[in-house]
């Protein structure tokens, strides 16, 4: 759907995790060129920082939030995007509630909501079927937990990136994304430049990509997994 506010051609999109540092820089590409962009936040101060990003902040919390709650600010929409997190510090129970089940309560909204594009950041290992009892153990298991459910719903045209070890080094826009790529680094601002073009590329529905630094041009890149 269109809104009478949006240029011709643009998109509305709303990220999870939307203060996230990945969000950020998505936010900011996506409104630069005109597209208008929402991101769920839990606390009101994070607020600005969308603003400044050229963002609308929504101020709901994924962790206690109902499915017609969360559907209801993704009513319009033409893609939705989790980009939500536990973080860095965060015990094995948030890994739960965040990385799994507030990624299965946004999926299921967006079915609610018509909301078909969804696109979701996980991370490179994500399995549900990952050993080990370490946090970093339980967060690859919530992902993957989290990435299998998105997976098996017909009702959305899904992609899921697979991020390699995330940096803040500038971003080259040269990556490699492919089924396997094997571990790497990738700058947080690449993934979201891919992100971007994976947004504009529907072909890339049903796909689990892993990225990295790589060679290729992230627009390039896109359009060579898609089969363009």
């Amino acid at each position: 759907m269109r809104s009478g506010g949006r240029t011709v051609g643009s998109m509305r999109i709303v990220i999870a995790g939307g203060h996230g540092q990945i969000a950020l820089r998505l936010e900011r590409l996506l409104a630069a060129r005109g597209d208008e962009v929402a991101g769920i936040i839990r606390r009101a101060e994070q607020g600005d920082d969308l603003r400044e990003a050229g963002a609308e902040p929504v101020l709901l919390d994924l962790e206690s939030a109902s499915v017609e709650e969360v559907a209801e600010r993704l009513r319009g929409a033409d893609a939705a995007v989790f980009a939500a997190g536990a973080g860095p510090g965060s015990g094995a129970a948030r890994k739960d509630t965040v990385d799994k089940a507030a990624a299965v309560l946004f999926a299921d909204a967006a079915v609610r909501a018509g909301v078909r594009r969804f696109l979701v950041v996980s991370s490179m290992g994500a399995d549900p079927k990952h050993e080990g009892s370490e946090i970093f153990d339980v967060y690859l298991r919530a992902k993957g937990e989290a990435d299998a459910y998105v997976s098996g719903l017909d009702a959305l045209d899904w992609t899921i990136l697979r991020p390699g070890a995330l940096t803040d080094d500038a971003g080259k826009g040269l990556v490699r994304l492919e089924a396997h790529t094997g571990r790497g680094p990738i700058p947080r601002d690449d993934v979201a430049a891919v992100l971007v073009e994976l947004l504009d590329t529907p072909a890339t529905a049903g796909l689990v990509l892993e990225l990295v630094s790589g060679s290729v041009p992230a627009s390039v890149a896109v359009k060579s997994v898609a089969g363009n």
